[in-house]
């Protein structure tokens, strides 16, 4: 299948896959104008040609959103194949597509962040195992930096997360997952109608991102500074969470 990676030119035109809906949705500009800057940063967003979930992103360690070391790597922000797209070798790919590029480009190996305990909008740990990748690196016990050398001299990479200051709850994200640009703002509403006090920490640079209390910038819930989620939610699933840990606090 013909693969389409995006550039200045056909970014505006071009399905980003994660976030289906009308060019004009808030989730949808609000993570083009993301890449937008990032492109210029060496940002690489490679897709099947298909409307669907179906990419990889990734973007030089120097660049990228997350507080991890590491030099001449690239750091993947995203591998996503699913629905009717997954078990027609994809993944591997545009995996496959990524070393080469990123060999030309004189990196000498790719990092991304998985987890043995199946989460979702993680690459499988699995898969990531089987074409190469082992961990060097755990956060929180479970979520695990992984690395596939690219050559033979490099440094392997690690974590270099910052302790969190903030008491109470605490969301920190970016606009990277487009999906923030709605959902942080249900999440506020509910909660302000609810009384709870929430702290939304936007994360708005790679420089901020690297000094970050979490490797899950895209979307991390704290409570008196304890680690809650990385998943998106909504008002229904924030209730229930919010609910244990009220019973447990």
């Amino acid at each position: 299948m013909e693969t389409i990676t995006l550039t200045h030119d056909n970014l505006e035109n071009e399905h980003i896959c994660c976030a289906i809906a009308s060019d004009k949705d808030v989730q949808v500009k609000s993570k083009k104008e993301w890449l937008k800057e990032q492109l210029d940063r060496g940002l690489i967003f490679t897709k099947m040609n298909v409307r669907g979930k179906c990419f990889i992103e990734y973007i030089p360690i120097e660049n990228a959103w997350v507080p991890v070391k590491g030099k001449d790597m690239m750091y993947i922000d995203c591998l996503w194949v699913s629905g009717q797209y997954q078990g027609k070798g994809y993944a591997k790919e545009l995996l496959e597509d990524c070393k080469k590029r990123s060999l030309e480009l004189g990196k000498k190996g790719l990092i991304i962040i998985s987890s043995q305990k199946k989460k979702g909008f993680l690459m499988d740990y699995k898969f990531l195992v089987k074409h190469g990748f082992y961990s060097v690196d755990v956060w929180n016990e479970i979520y695990e930096l992984m690395f596939l050398p690219l050559t033979q001299d490099y440094q392997e990479p690690h974590f270099n997360v910052q302790p969190i200051k903030e008491e109470g709850l605490v969301l920190y994200y970016t606009s990277q997952c487009p999906f923030n640009a709605k959902y942080t703002q249900v999440l506020k509403e509910y909660c302000d109608q609810q009384k709870i006090p929430l702290k939304l920490k936007h994360i708005l640079t790679c420089e901020q991102a690297q000094n970050a209390p979490t490797p899950l910038t895209t979307y991390s819930l704290f409570y008196n500074k304890v680690f809650i989620t990385r998943e998106v939610l909504n008002a229904r699933k924030f209730e229930k969470i919010w609910g244990q840990i009220y019973e447990e606090d």
